[in-house]
């Protein structure tokens, strides 16, 4: 199967999407390409990266016309803010996740493998380990959402009115992770059936709000437009991930503690980029897990 690696990165990440880069290259196998997405400044950032498996693609090739970034004067221009004629002012994280959306109308391929900056491969993976009999594996933690967690019932609500469905009551199925797959003829599908429903351009629709999560707009779709077709739900993530620097201390007793909780199932880590870990001892400890 044909599988194009995606990841939506920016500047300030350059230095832990350089070590994904190396991980893949490393230990991803089979028939893939890579394409990091950036916003236009940062394409000469991103270029070296660049080789016969990997492309920098810029969101200007990607979104409308109508919507751009600049710099943010909340915090002095040290950040962007995306603006459009059509939705509040956007953050990076919600201009990340239209990237890698939209690039599904612009490549051939069978499968999207999302990647986040901040993962890093350390076992050998063909992903084409996802698919059985036409099938594709989509991670979904059954009843993973409940009604305390106030910005998942967010995404969750903003996928329903996309997706034409009806409110969803809590517990609800959770389907974001930052190592993970989604078919390319059903998100193709999905962004058709966003424009079906609401009238308007997919982008557009999707702005609409700022509680976007397009993990949870395509595991909805899936599940409760097609009816689950072509997927097959587990909850075993491939990737053992650090969300909160609350978890462990931020010292490198606490990254090997977390290292050490890695399943023999497990083929990549991430560690977010606000917890306060050195990338060189990552690098480290990452590069020296013994292949299962």
């Amino acid at each position: 199967m044909k599988t194009a690696v995606i990841t939506a990165s920016w500047s300030n990440d350059l230095e832990r999407c350089t070590l994904m880069c190396e991980s893949l290259d490393r230990f991803l196998a089979g028939d893939w390409h890579h394409y990091l997405l950036v916003e236009p400044r940062d394409v000469t950032a991103f270029k070296p990266l660049e080789g016969p498996r990997r492309s920098v693609v810029s969101e200007a090739d990607l979104f409308p016309r109508w919507l751009r970034s600049f710099p943010d004067p909340s915090n002095l221009g040290r950040r962007r803010v995306w603006l459009s004629p059509f939705s509040l002012p956007l953050r990076g994280w919600h201009a990340q996740q239209i990237r890698r959306m939209a690039l599904v109308r612009h490549i051939d391929a069978d499968m999207l493998l999302s990647v986040d900056s901040d993962v890093v491969m350390v076992r050998r993976y063909d992903p084409a380990a996802m698919w059985a009999n036409g099938t594709m594996r989509m991670f979904r933690i059954d009843g993973g959402i409940s009604g305390a967690m106030t910005e998942h019932r967010q995404w969750l609500a903003h996928a329903g009115d996309l997706l034409g469905l009806p409110a969803t009551i809590t517990p609800a199925h959770d389907y974001i992770n930052t190592f993970i797959g989604w078919r390319a003829d059903t998100t193709r599908a999905l962004l058709d059936h966003i424009e079906k429903v609401t009238g308007r351009s997919w982008v557009r629709a999707l702005i609409s709000s700022r509680a976007i999560s397009e993990c949870t707009i395509y595991g909805r779709f899936a599940d409760e437009v097609l009816g689950g077709q072509g997927h097959a739900p587990t909850a075993m993530s491939l990737c053992h991930m650090l969300w909160f620097r609350e978890t462990y201390p931020e010292t490198l007793e606490g990254l090997e503690s977390f290292m050490n909780e890695l399943r023999p199932d497990q083929v990549a880590v991430g560690v977010q980029s606000f917890v306060n870990q050195p990338v060189s001892e990552i690098r480290r400890l990452a590069f020296s897990v013994t292949p299962e």
